[in-house]
């Protein structure tokens, strides 16, 4: 299982893991297998871990005051989820983390991570990789929201994250959009046609 989390830290930060280091990083995280339909966190409760996916995926997501589920972010192996508002400030989440099928997770706390970027080089240099994709992704959501039309954020899609097609409903990816599902549809079925 952490052979996974291994290959991961050591693609991000374009080093190879000492053997001491290894040792330092199974220390530090715990494995954890979520069912398919159970959640890593519900919304109201406070963050307490980030999770590395070894296996399977998720989709953090809120619901408004009419019962929609609006999708902020989907999960995927060697993807990395959490609530970071909820666990770095202490407060309840807005935010369900639902696994989507069965997984396998690698956790570790906030002070756990913190303590291991100190122990780890390789680690510390990935979390700081990390940061800035997230970044970078982050913004270009937004912009996607804000300044792209129906079709534009499903090619953008396509192009960026196509496995997303492959594992996720298409209701789900419609949320993720911001579109309805009646909206996707057409597109999809537009797009095949041209």
């Amino acid at each position: 299982m952490y052979d996974a989390l291994f290959n991961h830290i050591e693609l991000k930060s374009g080093r190879t893991l000492a053997d001491n280091e290894r040792d330092v990083i199974m220390h530090a995280f715990h494995q954890k297998r979520i069912r398919k339909g159970e959640y890593f966190l519900r919304e109201g409760d406070v963050c307490k871990y980030i999770g590395f996916i070894v296996k399977g995926s998720a989709r953090m997501f809120t619901v408004d005051e009419k019962g929609h589920e609006h999708i902020i972010r989907f999960g995927l192996e060697s993807w990395w989820i959490s609530d970071h508002e909820s666990l770095v400030n202490l407060t309840p989440s807005t935010y369900f983390i639902e696994m989507l099928e069965d997984s396998e997770l690698l956790i570790i706390s906030l002070p756990g991570a913190r303590e291991l970027r100190h122990k780890s080089r390789c680690f510390n240099l990935t979390v700081s990789v990390l940061d800035k994709f997230q970044a970078i992704a982050m913004q270009k959501r937004i912009h996607a929201a804000i300044g792209m039309t129906a079709e534009e954020k499903y090619s953008d899609l396509l192009a960026t994250y196509p496995e997303f097609l492959e594992r996720f409903p298409m209701n789900m990816i419609a949320s993720y959009l911001g579109l309805s599902p009646e909206t996707l549809s057409r597109i999809r079925k537009n797009a095949i046609h041209k």
